[in-house]
């Protein structure tokens, strides 16, 4: 099945190549990127109140290309996302972000704003995630996550609202979505997000909404808001699945700025309950 997802996305980064080179000396193309890495450190030296020293980098970028003429839209976002930190009360390196998440989308107007829709979604990350433990003696860590487990591919059709490129948001009442997980993962874990034990997909059907909103809070202030929430209709759909992510962007100058990201994810499958994750630091961006 890995080798499925990886065929069919290689498929589309081709489609996409070729459809940019095709296009690429007229005017319905649209396409921005941005590069941001964030640093923060922290260093105490015989500090009465305590501390511990850390270092910490997160490397972030998004691009998107996106093609309107006449009635038809077909909007793309690729989003990547990978920090490590270091304190000295750790054995370890640990991962501060790690993220992978391709968006499509294609449109054919329907009336004022709206516009009938199909999506893809797929997410995943790069490198392998661990749970940790301390003892006495000293710090463990188990492998818990790595790439493609897990995987999430989502697709499906919908009606789509996009007032202006700073406000976009689409409805499908029937997309579908796979997880994929390694298999040895899901045996050792006895179930794993959601996969039987032994099995290395989850199919699920069921209502998916998502929303971006970028606005501008004052002078060179930028808030970027993303929403994903979803419903599965096959089990628990009481149980909403929310991916929330705020991009606080304060910029300086042409290359520097103060980034805030905060990020909280409701999956039960992975966890019961929220998990939250913030990031603050200085950055250095490059746009084109």
């Amino acid at each position: 099945m890995k080798k499925i997802v990886l065929i069919v996305l290689s498929i589309l980064s081709y489609s996409l190549t070729y459809t940019q080179e095709k296009q690429k000396d007229t005017s319905y193309w649209a396409k921005t990127g941005k590069v941001t890495f964030l640093f923060n450190q922290s260093a105490f030296s015989n500090w009465v109140a305590g501390g511990d020293n850390s270092l910490a980098g997160n490397l972030a970028g998004y691009y998107e290309f996106n093609y309107k003429k006449e009635k038809w839209l077909w909007n793309n976002r690729i989003d990547a996302a990978f920090g490590l930190t270091k304190t000295d009360d750790s054995d370890f390196i640990k991962k501060t972000d790690d993220k992978i998440e391709i968006n499509s989308l294609a449109g054919l107007k329907a009336k004022g704003y709206w516009s009938y829709s199909v999506f893809l979604n797929f997410k995943t990350q790069f490198a392998p995630g661990y749970e940790y433990e301390e003892t006495l003696e000293e710090e463990t860590r188990k492998e818990y996550t790595k790439f493609l487990s897990p995987g999430y591919l989502s697709f499906g059709p919908g009606i789509f609202l996009e007032k202006h490129e700073n406000l976009k948001f689409n409805l499908s009442p029937l997309a579908a979505r796979f997880t994929f997980v390694d298999k040895v993962l899901s045996i050792e874990y006895n179930g794993y997000f959601g996969v039987d034990p032994g099995k290395n997909m989850l199919f699920e059907l069921g209502f998916r909404a998502s929303a971006y909103a970028k606005v501008t809070l004052f002078e060179n202030v930028f808030m970027e808001n993303i929403l994903a929430v979803y419903s599965n209709y096959l089990d628990k759909p009481q149980n909403i699945n929310l991916d929330y992510t705020m991009n606080l962007d304060m910029k300086i100058n042409s290359f520097l700025s103060a980034n805030l990201i905060f990020q909280t994810i409701y999956n039960d499958n992975a966890y019961k309950g929220f998990q939250i994750r913030e990031v603050f630091g200085i950055g250095v961006n490059y746009l084109w």
